[in-house]
């Protein structure tokens, strides 16, 4: 590995990122399926004469004291063992929305804001190494260890993404202008490794026939046929595995669906992504989910994804 100081132009910053929370899954869209939510984090790093300073104000104010471990900083440290060089110190700042534990895609967004903000900082080489969205995208999959929270971070709107033998690939949809999900966020997190390990190795060869399907409704029914939600949000792989590890999310997302109101566990849960139409639907989601145990947020679809802002 080369002295940072024989780069090509490197920048001291600061630089800064922000990256929006994401939705995966959407209901059948296991994996493969991403929608980013205007909720964002703002990451600010610079390059010091050595050490490491981590400040985070809001969400996740305890992990300032993760040094190294912090995920934002992992991602920085990948992507300039990419470049070849590490900077002789780090200092981040980090200013957070995004809930962690609850199904958003935190880890998703501390990953692609330091990969960002290191290439920035690493100047020409950092292009050179990480030139287009792909290249973020690969090595985002490889820190996060699926691709569809991170794709439709760096890209915005509706993502699907997919594994091929040329790598990780991801397609970004427009989704249906106005679109107004409404998450639901309970009291407590539940970490995505606990959500995984409920699931079975295999599922009947009916239920992932009618997954495929419904899966076909959801794209569908997010780009161009709103009155499609309700059916395109139905799983078979996942959701009524993981109802025993979530009881009360699998209970809020019954009563919205009995309710005509689509619905779906967000990511590995708990929270809960519902869409509403119109006042009527939002007054009988707000109606559905008991304030006292769950917190509702009214967002949008974030159409811009990771963005470098300075």
């Amino acid at each position: 590995m080369t002295s940072w100081a024989t780069g090509t132009s490197r920048a001291h910053g600061p630089v800064t990122v922000r990256v929006p929370a994401t939705s995966a899954n959407l209901g059948p869209g296991f994996d493969a399926v991403g929608l980013a939510l205007t909720l964002h984090d703002h990451v600010t790093a610079r390059i010091t004469p050595g050490g490491l300073d981590v400040q985070v104000s809001g969400i996740g104010a305890e992990t300032a004291g993760a040094g190294e471990r912090h995920l934002v900083v992992r991602a920085m440290r990948a992507a300039f063992d990419a470049v070849g060089a590490q900077p002789p110190g780090i200092a981040i700042s980090c200013r957070n929305e995004v809930p962690h534990g609850f199904g958003l895609g935190s880890s998703a967004a501390a990953i692609v804001a330091g990969l960002l903000a290191a290439r920035a900082l690493a100047g020409p080489d950092g292009l050179a190494v990480l030139p287009d969205a792909n290249a973020v995208l690969a090595l985002a999959t490889e820190i996060e260890g699926h691709p569809d929270n991170v794709a439709a971070c760096l890209l915005g709107g509706l993502v699907v993404s997919w594994h091929s033998a040329a790598g990780v690939c991801a397609a970004r949809l427009e989704p249906l202008a106005g679109l107004a999900p409404v998450v639901c966020v309970p009291a407590v997190p539940l970490p995505t490794e606990a959500a995984r390990k409920v699931l079975p190795a295999q599922v009947p060869h009916a239920d992932a026939a009618a997954n495929s399907a419904r899966t076909a409704l959801l794209v569908t029914a997010l780009t161009s046929r709103p009155d499609l939600l309700l059916a395109g949000t139905e799983d078979f792989l996942h959701q009524r595995y993981r109802a025993a590890a979530m009881p009360e999310t699998a209970g809020l997302i019954g009563r919205l669906r009995e309710a005509g109101i689509a619905a779906a566990v967000s990511g590995a849960g708990p929270s809960v992504l519902a869409f509403p139409s119109g006042d009527a639907g939002l007054a009988a989601v707000t109606g559905l989910a008991d304030s006292a145990r769950w917190r509702l947020l009214r967002l949008a679809v974030d159409t811009e994804g990771a963005t470098l802002l300075a």
